[in-house]
């Protein structure tokens, strides 16, 4: 299960945060990290600062987008200050995410997604995450360090996984029970889009709205079988207006 929970950090740019940030995950049982265009890596420092994590550093995955990083993923969680602007399912609380986190973990890979040390996520790269969750902290003085902020939410997540109730330790959900992967969240997204345009609901691609029937779905939470049903539906609407 902690296997599946994967740590992702976007462009870093000092390497001793990659080595500090990977220590504070194996203390936490997580070893899964992945890389979006660090700025320097390999870097002797990471491995330093990794004191006794190396193999996780070692072990690294580089990628060169957030997109690639996630695409196989049923639940991303961008750790960011709350963006009103962004109208994505928000956590207020590490623990009640990680208990779900957790739970989705059991059948599939899931990412925590952390940002660059002064500017953190982009507004495109949280809305490739299903969820966003802050730390609560000293509202006069809330600033964390990109490995501080790992380790609260890595031990977060492990004492979630100690704590999980004995109905997680069954066998994997069927597939369709399950809940879909980013990449077909995404191809439902697109085809969505498609179909307003088409059937004349949008005269031309409209982000807002695009971005709350993002944050609909998300909330929504469908599993496999109800995304294949939608898009079943979408499909039908769309033979049927290019038939008219």
């Amino acid at each position: 299960m902690l296997a599946n929970i994967r740590i992702v950090l976007v462009q870093t740019y000092h390497p001793g945060n990659i080595g500090a940030s990977a220590r504070a995950m194996k203390t936490m049982g997580l070893t899964e990290l992945v890389l979006v265009n660090p700025r320097g890596f390999p870097d002797a420092e990471a491995s330093r600062l990794a004191a006794g994590a190396e193999d996780v550093v070692d072990r690294a995955r580089v990628v060169a987008s957030l997109e690639e990083a996630v695409s196989d993923c049923v639940q991303v969680v961008g750790a960011s200050a709350r963006l009103r602007s962004l109208p994505l399912p928000h956590y207020d609380e590490p623990e009640a995410m990680t208990r779900e986190l957790v739970a989705n973990a059991g059948s599939d890979p899931v990412a925590l997604v952390f940002g660059r040390e002064r500017s953190g996520l982009t507004n495109d790269e949280i809305r490739l995450c299903s969820h966003q969750v802050s730390i609560p902290a000293n509202p006069e003085y809330g600033i964390l360090n990109l490995s501080q902020a790992v380790q609260v939410l890595a031990y977060e997540t492990f004492k979630a996984w100690r704590l999980r109730p004995e109905s997680e330790y069954r066998l994997p959900r069927p597939a369709e029970e399950r809940q879909p992967t980013r990449e077909q969240m995404a191809h439902f997204q697109e085809h969505l889009s498609r179909v307003m345009q088409v059937s004349g609901f949008l005269t031309q691609p409209h982000a807002r709205t695009e971005a709350q029937l993002q944050a609909l779905f998300a909330r929504a939470q469908p599993s496999r079988k109800e995304l294949s049903l939608l898009r079943g539906l979408l499909s039908s609407l769309e033979a049927a207006a290019s038939d008219g």
